[in-house]
């Protein structure tokens, strides 16, 4: 993977995480009384992000295939699990971790083979 592609990955990854982020200010928001100022501020939030992730992953998929950019839209799963440790004292089971590992293992997979496909294309094309 060339280092473009690999600053891609990265950002794509980043963006990820800004979007289970608003996970994070739905259920903070689910906790407050509709329509306070918190509940107002956490919505606010979300919108935020959710305009943050929209604009991003136009450009994500401006860059990658469409197939690899949803596969590795699954990572949220493990930022679902770090926020709800981080921020909502819950517990990480073995469950979940296995979960978790494969969901990731599952996305290094796809994302390995989508590459050698493409790589084999520009190959054809180019030779």
């Amino acid at each position: 993977m060339n280092k473009s592609k690999l600053k891609i990955f990265f950002l794509m990854h980043l963006l990820l995480m800004v979007y289970s982020m608003s996970g994070i200010c739905s259920k903070k928001a689910s906790n407050t009384i509709f329509l306070s100022g918190k509940f107002c501020l956490y919505y606010a939030t979300i919108i935020l992000l959710l305009g943050i992730y929209a604009v991003g992953w136009q450009q994500i998929i401006k860059r990658l295939p469409l197939t690899t950019a949803y596969a590795n839209k699954a990572i949220t799963v493990v930022w679902g699990l770090i926020w709800g440790v981080v921020f909502f004292n819950e517990s990480i089971t073995v469950g979940k971790v296995i979960g978790a590992v494969l969901v990731i293992i599952g996305v290094i997979i796809y994302a390995k083979v989508d590459g050698d496909k493409t790589d084999k294309s520009e190959v054809d094309t180019n030779g």
